[in-house]
């Protein structure tokens, strides 16, 4: 609902970590096996080693000793010395490759468009969007007022002929990057009259964002605001009037301030204050812009006070709409003082605005049969739901208003919804920002392994779509054409219920004749089925011989990302499978897939990878000597303890900006976010969860004089998130505890000025990218050439 996206399965719970699942051994490689015929040969340059410093921990009657604990301190100007110098043996390990990386950053250049833009988006009387100039490598947020005012169709055809004048560029990243050497804007917002844009702003890499207001109207900076550590905002009615979060030492968002525009002697009111640290506070506006939510603030009186709408309880979340004097709201909170729980699914309910205090609220709709909402949205005309059938993402819109004729509880399929269609079981749906409360139309960004981003509107009212743009990719043949937008059919879904994931792809550009995207069930060591997700070339790949890579992530209920990406294909021109591990603990089905893979449950997450790595190589997808893992932040969790597991298991494994001193890191409660990690990872202050935690915090279980594979761990400097000593730790503990040999390819790559999600742009994504594709093919000798 937020202009900001302009810019930017049911199972059982079984505890398991007393529990080591057997994995057949010969189907795991030594990697000292083949030393007189390595794949390549290490640097003459030896690692660094750091210093170690006696230190003592100590947790419910346990002591251990962590000797690099010291790093943990970067004000020690020994940890960037030591920094320094992995950087440069990295340097010295890669230096065969550069000839290799220059290809393979050449290739994804040369696949991306000299210049991007987006399709304008509708609000008010505003067109908005977005654009990266030619050679740049950041966008430009702009909008041109709409005179035309003709119509739905009308808009995209201007749009595709060059149409519209008076470009007004708002905010222009490049600048930014080019004043200070790093960008990074966390949250844009319009006021509601368009007269100023509010965004939040980090220039160094640390997620300590600055709020920014500027008057659009004169293009200047209000510059009597200075707030630091700024995470969400939002706008009152007047357009003058704007909330927004700050976050305390730990960067733990915890108080709402208000700020009036035009009052330089006034200061910002505190309008809330979360003393909780287990809690972090949120606020956004309904999509009418009649209420403010962190409780429920009336937004044309805002600072008439706080309406809470049920007492807090751990665990219920309620996300509100409103819509004429009613609010829908979904939430999984008891569906009676009876249930504890409501499954730990959400529903929707609706009630009148002097009703949403009320003990019980009425007028009650579940999801039905295996479909659980994930989402919803709301318009002047219609409720747009968001739900997971099966695995696999859908939408629905339901006209508005719902009449009630009786008071109980109904499905989404008595609501008499129109089901979007959609293109496969394998697409990925992320909505756009859809500000406009009084449109009728829903704007999508569908996506799968094979198919490049399309833009789809979907018109509401008259129950049809059209397709708006499709992102170009150069140089690929073997691909399906896509009418451009002004030549787009619009089509009629036949039958809404059954044929919403069947139908016409032809119209959409799609790459399924040279790339093969293939969805398997991978039964894990409980009986548990995990999805896997397979892509390979259909020329290059060769049954049992081909190298491959494997994806992980499960953490916080997130989904792990899957949509379409031209780089991927250096990969898979050379042979290479891309495979994707949704294991437990992430997203894709109801929230029990979460809480089946967090908490004592993590391990879960472990195990499911591993045998997801296990399938890949018993189905012949990949050679056994020839597999690779790949994880991004929580990620690494579960790579770094599937290693520790099975050492064997991978030949090459790439860490980027790695969680993995996991117990240290939550018995800190000093550093940031850790308070807030215990519901997902565990309180260590616990005594079961603490012996849970430290059975599989991967830097505390390396195991002793094994071979491990090659690594590539990347770290950032100033990653407020995962502090840059968790790599540096995990990095020497592994080259002092395991094969001398073998650790010599582990490889610590830190950026120095950089935080959590790094610094590049569309550019620098390749140059990363390009090197971490040189190191697996280096590592595990395949794949250097085009096939």
């Amino acid at each position: 609902m937020a202009l900001a996206s302009l810019l930017n399965p049911k199972c059982s719970i079984k505890l398991s970590f007393f529990i080591i699942p057997h994995i057949s051994s010969s189907l795991f490689s030594s990697l000292c096996r083949d030393r007189e015929h390595p794949p390549f040969s290490p640097p003459q340059q030896t690692p660094p080693i750091p210093k170690k410093v006696p230190f003592t921990v100590s947790a419910h009657g346990r002591t251990w000793q962590d000797p690099y604990h010291w790093m943990s301190n970067t004000n020690d100007p020994d940890l960037s010395h030591y920094l320094t110098q992995e950087n440069s043996y990295a340097e010295a390990f890669m230096a065969d490759t550069h000839h290799l990386q220059r290809t393979l950053f050449s290739e994804m250049k040369s696949r991306m468009p000299t210049s991007i833009s987006t399709p304008p988006e509708r609000w008010g009387p505003w067109l908005y969007y977005q654009y990266i100039p030619e050679g740049k490598e950041y966008p430009v947020l702009c909008r041109r007022l709409d005179t035309e005012k003709s119509g739905w169709l009308n808009t995209f055809l201007h749009y595709a002929r060059g149409g519209f004048g008076g470009e007004e560029p708002l905010l222009d990243w490049n600048k930014i990057a080019e004043q200070y050497g790093y960008v990074h804007v966390g949250t844009c917002r319009i006021s509601p009259d368009h007269n100023f844009l509010a965004y939040t702003l980090d220039i160094t890499g640390s997620e300590r964002f600055m709020l920014q207001i500027k008057d659009l109207r004169s293009g200047c900076v209000v510059s009597n605001i200075q707030v630091d550590g700024v995470v969400s905002l939002a706008w009152a009615q007047d357009g003058n009037t704007l909330f927004y979060t700050i976050v305390d030492d730990n960067q733990r968002p915890y108080r709402v301030l208000c700020t009036k525009l035009g009052c330089p002697n006034m200061d910002d009111v505190p309008v809330f204050t979360e003393s909780d640290s287990s809690f972090c506070v949120d606020i956004t506006s309904t999509k009418d812009g009649k209420f403010i939510t962190v409780h429920v603030i009336d937004a044309a009186n805002p600072l008439g006070g706080l309406l809470q709408i049920h007492e807090r309880v751990c665990g219920i979340q309620y996300f509100l709409e409103h819509h004429y004097g009613f609010f829908y709201i979904l939430t999984n909170a008891p569906l009676s003082e009876n249930n504890e729980c409501s499954g730990g699914n959400y529903y929707l309910a609706k009630c009148s605005g002097e009703d949403i205090q009320s003990a019980n609220w009425q007028n009650v709709i579940l999801p039905g049969g295996d479909m659980s909402l994930q989402d919803m949205d709301i318009y002047n005309g219609h409720l747009v739901l968001s739900v997971n059938k099966k695995g696999f993402p859908m939408l629905c819109s339901v006209n508005l208003p719902i009449n009630f004729n009786y008071k109980h509880q109904m499905e989404v399929d008595d609501l008499n919804p129109w089901y979007f269609p959609l293109p496969s079981n394998l697409c990925t749906v992320v909505p756009g920002s859809n500000h406009d409360f009084m449109s009728s139309v829903y704007r999508v960004v569908l996506s799968s392994p094979v198919m490049p981003d399309v833009i789809v509107d979907y018109d509401m009212s008259r129950q049809k779509y059209l397709i708006v743009q499709q992102e170009e990719v150069n140089g690929v043949s073997g691909n399906r054409t896509c009418l451009p937008a002004y030549e787009a059919d619009t089509f009629r879904l036949q039958n809404e219920k059954e044929n919403v994931l069947d139908f016409e792809s032809e119209r959409w550009k799609d790459f399924s004749s040279a790339y093969c995207c293939e969805r398997k069930e991978v039964v894990s060591y409980d009986g548990v089925r995990i999805p896997l997700t397979i892509l390979y070339a259909q020329k290059s790949w060769q049954k049992g011989q081909s190298p491959g890579v494997l994806h992980g992530y499960g953490a916080y209920g997130e989904v792990l990302e899957k949509s379409w990406c031209s780089n991927r294909l250096s990969l898979l021109d050379r042979g290479w499978v891309v495979a994707f591990a949704d294991v437990r603990g992430g997203g894709g089905g109801d929230s029990l897939w979460h809480k089946s893979g967090s908490g004592l449950y993590k391990q879960n997450s472990v195990y499911d990878f591993v045998a997801c790595a296990d399938y890949l190589v018993n189905e012949d997808y990949v050679h056994r000597d020839r597999v690779g893992a790949i994880g991004f932040s929580a990620g690494c969790l579960v790579v770094g303890a599937a290693i520790n597991m099975y050492p064997d298991l991978f030949r090459a494994a790439i860490l980027k900006v790695p969680f993995l001193d996991v117990c240290n890191t939550l018995l800190d409660p000093s550093l940031p976010l850790t308070i807030l990690d215990y519901e997902e990872f565990g309180n260590p202050q616990i005594h079961s969860q603490f012996e849970s935690i430290l059975s599989y915090s991967p830097y505390d279980n390396v195991t002793c004089d094994a071979c491990y594979p090659s690594m590539l761990v990347t770290a950032s400097f100033n990653d407020s998130r995962v502090g840059v000593w968790e790599a540096a730790k995990w990095v020497a503990k592994v080259r002092d505890s395991t094969c001398f040999e073998c650790s010599r390819a582990v490889i610590l790559k830190a950026n120095m000025t950089g935080g959590h999600f790094g610094e590049g742009g569309r550019y620098g994504q390749c140059e990363e990218m390009a090197y971490d594709y040189a190191f697996l093919m280096k590592v595990l000798g395949c794949g250097t050439t085009n096939k």
